[in-house]
């Protein structure tokens, strides 16, 4: 037989199929040769031709996999993008103190970059948040993990417990807010500090009118909530956001 076989077009004998070699053949595809599959390639297992790596597709190609398809992966995938691990983290912290008059439910206002550099505190990865006069504003759809501290006094003249709320708010329209998380606070004594602690995780598909504030009530006497007052080497009041990953 002929050792070498030139054809356009190689089609079964018989019927829709055809079979290429028998079992334990190697069929090779020399380097500067092209080998195109129009339409389906189904294999049980592609594997380097030499060494332990192989290239998929060139740069500005996409590999669309379709819904319902599951990758199972038992090894270790590196350079993808994750869905569930943060890619960025981010502190907002309070500079000052904040007077918070009695009766009354103030917004907390007073946060700037909360990085201290100096005790090896950072932010990472792209920062999406913004604040502006208590509000914070996202740059980029996600669900995000939000934490909030709030560290402060309450002072209540008549010498029995103070007690209070912290709010944590949440908007969908870009103007009327409402309470996502309400927490109480409390001291045994007619002066005492406090600290409120707690988180949630916010879903932001519309970054126009879905942003976030805190708050905080002390009926009686008022109080203050601290801020590191010129300190910059700790956090007392503050905020943080990690965006876990997309919505989509």
């Amino acid at each position: 037989m002929s050792s070498e076989i030139k054809a356009d077009k190689w089609s079964p004998a018989s019927g829709t199929s055809a079979t290429i070699g028998d079992s334990g053949d190697t069929y090779t595809v020399p380097t500067g040769a092209n080998f195109t599959v129009t339409d389906e390639l189904k294999t049980n297992k592609i594997s380097p031709a030499s060494g332990t790596s192989f290239t998929l597709g060139d740069s500005g190609d996409t590999f669309t996999v379709p819904s319902g398809v599951t990758f199972a992966n038992s090894g270790t995938a590196t350079g993808f993008a994750s869905a569930v691990t943060p890619d960025n983290l981010q502190y907002f912290s309070t500079s000052a103190n904040q007077t918070i008059s009695a009766n009354t439910i103030i917004t907390i206002t007073n946060y700037g970059d909360g990085q201290i550099t100096g005790r090896l505190l950072y932010n990472y990865g792209t920062q999406y948040v913004t604040h502006s006069s208590g509000i914070f504003s996202f740059s980029t759809e996600g669900y995000y993990h939000v934490v909030l501290r709030v560290s402060g006094t309450i002072t209540q003249s008549s010498g029995t417990a103070a007690t209070g709320h912290v709010y944590l708010n949440s908007t969908t329209n870009n103007s009327s807010y409402a309470d996502a998380i309400d927490v109480n606070l409390s001291v045994a004594s007619s002066t005492g500090g406090f600290n409120s602690y707690f988180d949630g995780i916010f879903k932001i598909t519309d970054t126009t009118n879905h942003k976030v504030q805190n708050q905080i009530y002390l009926p009686t006497n008022g109080g203050t909530v601290g801020g590191h007052g010129g300190n910059n080497t700790r956090q007392r009041t503050f905020m943080r956001f990690a965006r876990l990953g997309t919505t989509a």
